[in-house]
């Protein structure tokens, strides 16, 4: 993506407008007359207006986390201060607090929340993925799950924090991964105990069968695949 990118001179002309305005058609109007980008262009490249401009700015910050995490000396760090260092990374890259919260605003209504969702789960997969994660089974979704529970409590408690620096949600970033440790130490403890191993024989057969998607240039399996014994057969 570079300057001449009608969809980014689109968005960085937005950007000025989306702290009086919102994510609106106002500041759509606006970005397609600051731009200069033809407003047909402009509408065919965003047809639900400002809404696909505020998906553009999250996945905009999503590639500067990335760009980031790759930069950084992670080798010494313990997997939990990775995650840890990722999510206060996402956060630190969004400039402008206020431009976040109104587009927290915007996906927290009804016709836009699956399209919120969707955008927090596909950050909590690009970190996953920048830190490494190979997982193929239903932990690929577990661990996606988990984070973004992680990240959306955090992205609010940060867009309310007018602490130095913002150390009172740093803190409370290190609170929820803390939670999420001891749920997996209560989660291990039940797989080592012979008699509650085996009442979760078969939930855990069942969740065998779940799969990570598959993603190759002619196929993404989205959101997983279910493997099915003649599958297994034929792959062997």
């Amino acid at each position: 993506m570079t300057a001449a990118d009608p969809k980014q001179r689109l968005l960085d002309a937005a950007l000025l407008h989306v702290p009086f305005d919102g994510w609106s058609d106002a500041t759509f109007r606006a970005a397609v007359s600051d731009s200069g980008v033809d407003e047909t262009v402009a509408r065919a490249l965003c047809p639900r207006g400002a809404v696909d401009l505020a998906l553009a700015f999250h996945q905009r910050g999503d590639a500067l986390m990335v760009a980031r995490l790759k930069a950084a000396d992670l080798g010494e760090m313990r997997f939990r201060d990775r995650i840890a260092f990722a999510v206060r990374t996402r956060l630190e890259v969004a400039d402008d607090k206020e431009v976040v919260r109104r587009g927290t605003t915007l996906f927290a209504l009804p016709h836009h929340a699956a399209d919120g969702a969707r955008a927090i789960w596909q950050t909590c997969d690009v970190i996953w993925t920048a830190l490494g994660d190979t997982s193929t089974d239903v932990n690929w979704y577990t661990k996606r799950a988990t984070l973004s529970g992680v990240y959306s409590s955090t992205l609010l408690f940060w867009l309310g924090d007018d602490s130095l620096d913002h150390q009172a949600t740093w803190d409370f970033l290190d609170r929820r991964i803390e939670d999420v440790m001891r749920f997996e130490k209560v989660k291990a403890q039940v797989n080592n105990n012979p008699v509650l191993s085996k009442l979760m024989a078969g939930p855990n057969w069942l969740l065998s069968q779940v799969k990570a998607p598959m993603r190759t240039p002619d196929l993404d399996d989205l959101p997983g695949m279910w493997r099915s014994p003649q599958n297994d057969q034929s792959q062997g």
